[in-house]
C-alpha cells in the first residue's frame, strides 16, 4: 500500500509516493538525504496509466521530522513520534504532470486497492474542482504571456467576490506539503499558480480546437498576431507562432487592461452576440452576427444594439459606452468585428455560410468562455449523422409467432443512415456530399455537416446493407459498430433481441412473480429485476445488477435461484464470491428467503480441500466464499463445474490486473452475475473490468476500450462516445436508484437492515480470553457483585467486537483489525459517493473519539462528532452545519448524548455500530433522521458480529419482540438475571465468527 502525495512546482503537479515497506536509508551521509520511504515510481499501481506520460524529476522537499528521519504521514497510521517536528530537506523522486494530465488524475483519482491519497493530493483535487467551477461560469479571461522568451496564450481565472473568499479559504486550508518544494512561497502564491494552470487546462478541454486545415476558404500566408494568439487559446499547445515584425506589447497590454477591469466590481450588463440565419425564402442569403447588451444576472434582459443607437434604450445607463468597450475587448477573440467598428453605431457583422460556420466552431466558444453572452440557433452544433440498425425476427415457415429466442437464432437485418433521427436516402446523401458546404438547408432546416462524416457515410453505403445474421452477431455488431466520426445512432429490433438491446429489458419483459419456494414477497421493481436476471441467465449472458444501495440485490439473486427450484444440480451449483464481511449476511439471507437451498461456506482455515471439497460442492446448491479465499484456492475452484459465478460488491474487481480479479475471472461457469452499487467509482476502465468478468471479451481488449470510450469520455466529455458506451453496456447492466419515483413508491419509509460482521483473529483471541475470565469470576459471585460483573463483561465483549484498540485503550492503529470498522468504512464511502448523509451512533464516547479522525482521513471529508462533553453552543453549531452544509456527510453521535431531541433530517442513513439492545432506545436515536421534515426513505443498519453474544442477544430480542418492553425493559439489566449456563451459551464464540 502506497500513500500518494503531491506538491505544485514549476507549473506542474509533482506526484510522489510514500512506501512504508521500504528500508530506512536516511542515515547515509548525503545532504539533503534521500527520503527513506519514497517509492521509486508508480508502475504497477492503479495510477500507472494516469501518470504514463509524466516527466521524472527529483525534488528537494521540506518535510516535518528530525535530523534522523522524516515523520511518516498520518495516512500510514504509525505511532506518532514523541520528538518535536522541524522542517528538514529530503530528496524525493517524483513525477511531474502537466496541467492536462493533472486534471485527469485529480478528477478521477481516489483511494484504491494499492494507493491511498495523502491530504496534499486530496487538497489539489479540491483546487481542480474549483478550476472547473470557474471555467463553467465563464470566470476566466484570455491572456498573452511571455514564458522563457516565448509567447503563450493562457486562460487566467477571475477571482472576485465569493470566489475570492473561497480562494482565501483554500489558501488557509492548504496542507504545508502542497508547497514543500516552493522555496518558502506563501500558500496563496502556490494556490494561484496551481489554480491558473488547472483552469487553463479545463477551458482547453471544453472549448473545441479550431484547426486552420478545416477552413474551406483561402488561408492567408500570414495571419495577424491576434488570430494566431486566438488559435493558441485552444488545444494542448499554448505556444503562439511568431512572425517577423510582431509587436506583442499592444495586445498584451490590452488583455492586461481587460483583466484589470474584470477585477473591478462587475456591472449589470455584458455584450452578447446572436447568430442570425438567412431569410426563409432566400437560403443563399447573408448571415448576421448581431450585437446586443444582456443582463449579467438576468440573461432574459436583452437590448439589441439597434435600440441603443436609436435611443429606444435610453433608460439603460451607459449602454453606448458599455457596448463599445465590450466590442473592443471581444475584437481579439472575433476579429471580424473590425468591419462593424468602422461605423459609429455598430449593430452586427454580415457574413456568408462559411463565416457563420467559423463563428459557430471557433469564435462562439471563445467568447462564451471569456464571459460574453452568446445566443445560437437551436440547431447549432454538428449534425448527428450516424448509422441505424433494423432487425426482424425470422419465424419458422407456417408459424405465426417466434417459438423463442436464443443467441443462435437468425434475424433479418438492414443498415441505414440517419440525420437527426430521420433516415437519409442515398440520393440526399450524395447531394450533400456534392455541395461540400459546412452549413446546408435540409428538409426545411439548417444543419452543420462534416466532410469526414460524409466521406465515411458514402464508404459505408458502398458495403452490404441488408441480409441475415445470428442474434449473437447482432449483439456484437451493436457493441462494436460505429466510431467518433460515424456513430451507431439507433437500433430498431423486435422480439427477444429487441428486449436485450433496448437497455430497458426489465421493463419490456413480463415480471416474474415471487417464486413459490421463496419465503417472502418481492416488490414490483424486484420482480422486473428477477425477470431480467432470468432472461440473461437463460441466454448464458452475464449480468451486472447495479441497483442502488438497499434496493435488494441479494434478495433478487436468491429469488433467481428459487426460480430454478428444485435447483438444477445437474448443471452444477452457484458459486458466490464476496467480501468476508458479507459472507455471514448471505448465509442468513439464504436461510431466511430460501430455506431449502443447500448452502456450503468455503472459507477459513478449516475449509475443505481436495476430494472433501468436491464432495461438499456436490451436496450444495450455493457455495459461499470470499475474494481472498477464491484467490488462494483458484486452481481448486476452477476445476469444478459451476452453473454460475456471482460476485457481490463486484467493485472488488475494478482493477483488472490484480491477482484477485484475474483469479475470479479464471473460474469457468455457464453464467456470471456481478452485484455492485457502484459500477464506476473512479475510472471507466473499472466498468470494463467488471464487464470482462460478466461477459469476457464483449467490450474488446482493455486498450481498445480506453481508446474508444474511456479517454474520449473522461478527458473530453465526448457525448457520442458516452452514448455508444451506454448502448454497448445497457443490455447487460440494470441500474435503479432510490431517487427514481417509479422505484421507491412501494418502498417503506424506514427500512431496517442487519449488517453481519466477522471478527478478525485478533478480535477473536481477545473475545475468548474475556469470556473465560468472566465465567470463572461470575460463577464465584452473587447478588450485586454478580450483576456488576455481567454488565462489565458484556461491555468488554462489545468493545472487542467494535475494535481491539477500543478494549485495550492503547492508542494503537485502527486499519485492518476490525470487521465492523471495515464494513463501516464501506458503507460510509458508498453514502458519500451517492451524495447522501449518514448518522453513525455508538454508545461509547471513547470509540467515537477514535473513529472521528480515522473516518475523516479515509473519506477525505469532514466527520462531525457529538458526545456528552459537547457544549450546547457547539452542539447547535454541529447540528446547523450538518443540516445546511453539503460538505460533512457523516455525523458520529454518542447514543446517550444524541439519542433524543435533535432534528437531523439531512441524513437518510442511520448506522448503529454497537447495539443498546433496547429497541425503544435505538428507535429514538433513529428518529433523529426519521421524523417530520424527512423527504427521503431512511435506511437503518444495525451492526452485529457473527458467532458472538451480539448475534445471540439479537436472536433473543427477535424471539421475544412481542414482550420486548416487559422483558428487555429500559436497559441491559435483564442480561444479569441469566444463569451461568445461559450466559455461557450467550457469550460463547462460534466458529463462524472469524475467517482466515
Amino acid at each position: 500500500m502506497l500513500v500518494a502525495h503531491a506538491t505544485w512546482h514549476g507549473g506542474a503537479l509533482c506526484l510522489w509516493a510514500e512506501d512504508p515497506a521500504l528500508p530506512d536509508t536516511s542515515r547515509v551521509r548525503v545532504t539533503p538525504k534521500p527520503h527513506p520511504f519514497a517509492a521509486a515510481d508508480l508502475h504497477g499501481t492503479s495510477y500507472a496509466a494516469l501518470t504514463a506520460g509524466a516527466m521524472r524529476v527529483e525534488l528537494t522537499l521540506l518535510l516535518p521530522g528530525s535530523a534522523a528521519g522524516p515523520f511518516p504521514s498520518p495516512e500510514l497510521a504509525r505511532e506518532p513520534s514523541s520528538r518535536r517536528p522541524a522542517p528538514h530537506p529530503w530528496r524525493v523522486p517524483a513525477l511531474a504532470l502537466d496541467p492536462f494530465a493533472a486534471m485527469a488524475l485529480l478528477g478521477s483519482a481516489d483511494d484504491a486497492e494499492d494507493i491511498v491519497r495523502g491530504a496534499d493530493l486530496r487538497f489539489f483535487a479540491l483546487v481542480a474542482d474549483e478550476a472547473m467551477h470557474l471555467a463553467e461560469r465563464g470566470r476566466v479571461l484570455p491572456a498573452l504571456v511571455r514564458e522563457d522568451g516565448d509567447l503563450t496564450a493562457r486562460w487566467r481565472p477571475v477571482i472576485t467576490g465569493a470566489d475570492a473568499e473561497r480562494f482565501r479559504e483554500l489558501a488557509r486550508a492548504m496542507p504545508p506539503a502542497c508547497r514543500a518544494a516552493g522555496d518558502g512561497r506563501a500558500a496563496a502564491e502556490v494556490l494561484l499558480e496551481a489554480l491558473t494552470g488547472l483552469a487553463d487546462a479545463t477551458v482547453r478541454g471544453i472549448v473545441p480546437h479550431p484547426l486552420l486545415a478545416e477552413r474551406t476558404g483561402r488561408v492567408p500566408d500570414r495571419l495577424p498576431l491576434a488570430e494566431r494568439w486566438a488559435e493558441a487559446l485552444t488545444g494542448p499547445d499554448p505556444a503562439v507562432a511568431r512572425e517577423p515584425g510582431d509587436d506583442p506589447g499592444a495586445l498584451a497590454a490590452e488583455l492586461d487592461s481587460w483583466a484589470a477591469a474584470a477585477l473591478r466590481p462587475s456591472g449589470p450588463l455584458r455584450v452578447c452576440f446572436r447568430l442570425g440565419e438567412p431569410p426563409q425564402d432566400d437560403p443563399g442569403g447573408p448571415w448576421t452576427v448581431q450585437f446586443a447588451l444582456q443582463g449579467t444576472d438576468d440573461p432574459s434582459l436583452y437590448v439589441p444594439a439597434g435600440a441603443i443607437w436609436t435611443g429606444d434604450a435610453a433608460s439603460v445607463a451607459g449602454a453606448e459606452e458599455t457596448l463599445l468597450a465590450g466590442l473592443g475587448r471581444a475584437l481579439r477573440l472575433y476579429p471580424q468585428i473590425t468591419e462593424a467598428l468602422r461605423v459609429a453605431t455598430p449593430t452586427s457583422v454580415t457574413t456568408d455560410a462559411e463565416g457563420a460556420f467559423r463563428f459557430l466552431r471557433e469564435s462562439a466558444p471563445l467568447l462564451s468562455a471569456a464571459g460574453f453572452g452568446v445566443q445560437l440557433p437551436q440547431w447549432a452544433g454538428r449534425a448527428r449523422l450516424g448509422m441505424k440498425l433494423t432487425t426482424r425476427t425470422k419465424t419458422d415457415p407456417g408459424a405465426t409467432v417466434s417459438s423463442g429466442f436464443g443467441l443462435g437464432d437468425l434475424v433479418d437485418f438492414r443498415w441505414d443512415l440517419a440525420l437527426e433521427g430521420e433516415d437519409l436516402t442515398e440520393e440526399e446523401l450524395t447531394e450533400l456530399a456534392r455541395l461540400k458546404a459546412p452549413l446546408v438547408r435540409l428538409r426545411g432546416k439548417w444543419v452543420e455537416l462534416d466532410d469526414a462524416q460524409l466521406t465515411k457515410a458514402l464508404e459505408f453505403l458502398s458495403r452490404g446493407r441488408a441480409g441475415e445474421m445470428s442474434a449473437a452477431q447482432a449483439v456484437r455488431a451493436v457493441i462494436h459498430a460505429g466510431d467518433d466520426t460515424l456513430p451507431l445512432m439507433e437500433i430498431d429490433a423486435d422480439g427477444g433481441l429487441g428486449d436485450l438491446l433496448s437497455g430497458q429489458a426489465d421493463r419490456r419483459l413480463e415480471p416474474i412473480p415471487t417464486p413459490d419456494s421463496f419465503e417472502g414477497t418481492l416488490r414490483p421493481y424486484q420482480e422486473r429485476g428477477l425477470a431480467w436476471l432470468a432472461f440473461l441467465d437463460d441466454l448464458g449472458l452475464g449480468a451486472v445488477l447495479a441497483d442502488d444501495m438497499g434496493l435488494g440485490k441479494t434478495t433478487q439473486t436468491l429469488a433467481l435461484l428459487a426460480t430454478r427450484a428444485p435447483y438444477r444440480s445437474e448443471r452444477g451449483p452457484t458459486l458466490l464470491i464476496g467480501p468476508m464481511s458479507l459472507v455471514g449476511n448471505w448465509q442468513r439471507e439464504a436461510a431466511r428467503f430460501t430455506p431449502k437451498l443447500r448452502v456450503y461456506v468455503h472459507h477459513g482455515g478449516g475449509r475443505h480441500r481436495g476430494e472433501e471439497l468436491e464432495e461438499a460442492v456436490r451436496g450444495a446448491d450455493l457455495v459461499l466464499t470470499t475474494y481472498g479465499t477464491a484467490t488462494r484456492d483458484r486452481e481448486a475452484l476452477s476445476a469444478i463445474a459451476w452453473d454460475r459465478v456471482v460476485c457481490d460488491e463486484a467493485q472488488a474487481l475494478k482493477n483488472s490486473g490484480t491477482r484477485q480479479a484475474q483469479a475470479v475471472r479464471s473460474i469457468p461457469a455457464r453464467g456470471r452475475i456481478a452485484l455492485t452499487g457502484t459500477p464506476v467509482e473512479n475510472h471507466l476502465t473499472e466498468l470494463w473490468s467488471i464487464m470482462e468478468f460478466a461477459n469476457p471479451g464483449l467490450l474488446g481488449p482493455r486498450q481498445a476500450f480506453r481508446e474508444r470510450f474511456a479517454t474520449p469520455i473522461e478527458a473530453h466529455g465526448d457525448e457520442e462516445a458516452a452514448a455508444a458506451l451506454g448502448r454497448a453496456t445497457g443490455p447487460f447492466i440494470l441500474r435503479r436508484l432510490k431517487t427514481d419515483k417509479t422505484i421507491i413508491t412501494d418502498l417503506p419509509d424506514k427500512q431496517e437492515i442487519k449488517v453481519w460482521c466477522n471478527l478478525t483473529p485478533e478480535q477473536a483471541s481477545l473475545y475468548q480470553a474475556t469470556v473465560e475470565d468472566m465465567l470463572d469470576r461470575i460463577s464465584a459471585s452473587s447478588g450485586m457483585e454478580r450483576r456488576g460483573l455481567v454488565l462489565a463483561t458484556m461491555a468488554k465483549l462489545k468493545q472487542v467486537c467494535n475494535h481491539p484498540a477500543h478494549l485495550l485503550k492503547d492508542g494503537s492503529r485502527l486499519p485492518g483489525r476490525s470487521g465492523k470498522l471495515e464494513r463501516l468504512e464501506e458503507i460510509c464511502a458508498e453514502v458519500v459517493a451517492e451524495g447522501e448523509k449518514a448518522l453513525v451512533f455508538t454508545q461509547y464516547s471513547e470509540f467515537g473519539t477514535m473513529l472521528q479522525p480515522h473516518l475523516e482521513a479515509r473519506l477525505g471529508r469532514p466527520v462531525l462528532w457529538l458526545h456528552g462533553g459537547t457544549t450546547k453552543r457547539r452542539r447547535d453549531e454541529l447540528v446547523r452545519r450538518f443540516q445546511e452544509d453539503t460538505e460533512p456527510a457523516v455525523f458520529l453521535l454518542s447514543l446517550k448524548a444524541a439519542g433524543t431531541g435533535l432534528n437531523l433530517t439531512a441524513a437518510n442513513h442511520v448506522v448503529h455500530v454497537d447495539r443498546w439492545w433496547n429497541p425503544a432506545v435505538e428507535d429514538q436515536a433513529t428518529d433523529r433522521a426519521f421524523r417530520i421534515g424527512q423527504t427521503k426513505n431512511v435506511q437503518v443498519r444495525k451492526f452485529i458480529c457473527v458467532g458472538t453474544m451480539e448475534e445471540r442477544v439479537d436472536e433473543m430480542i427477535e424471539r421475544k419482540k412481542a414482550l420486548a418492553e416487559r422483558i428487555v425493559g429500559t436497559g441491559e439489566g435483564w442480561l444479569t438475571e441469566l444463569s451461568v449456563a445461559e450466559l455461557r451459551d450467550v457469550v460463547r464464540l462460534g466458529p463462524e465468527a472469524v475467517s482466515a
